[in-house]
């Protein structure tokens, strides 16, 4: 999902939930307003906090990607199956100089 998308769907009846892998100090930097702080290494730990619709579209984002991968594939397993990942990543989503809450 292009950052653009992701900004006209957070305005929509039901928009996607965010979910944010980046290390503490990177989210509380400027993160996507409404994200989910699920860091790729405590996310296992933190599953409780996945909504509960596995259904629901998930759209995750780390920095550059790679963690974003990494956390997709973990999410898949818990059973989640409508998951994408945001195009370009959050270094993208700044350049776009699209919304941002600290």
């Amino acid at each position: 999902m292009t950052p653009e998308a992701l900004a006209k769907q957070l305005k929509s009846e039901t928009p996607p939930v965010i979910i944010d892998v980046r290390s503490g100090f990177e989210y509380k930097s400027g993160h996507i307003p409404g994200a989910l702080h699920l860091p790729t290494s405590t996310l296992i730990f933190n599953r409780r906090q996945l909504p509960r619709d596995k259904q629901i579209l998930l759209v995750i984002t780390c920095e550059h990607g790679p963690r974003a991968l990494l956390a997709k594939s973990v999410i898949g397993a818990f059973g989640y199956r409508n998951c994408e990942l945001l195009e370009g990543h959050m270094h993208a989503y700044r350049r776009k100089s699209l919304p941002l809450e600290k």
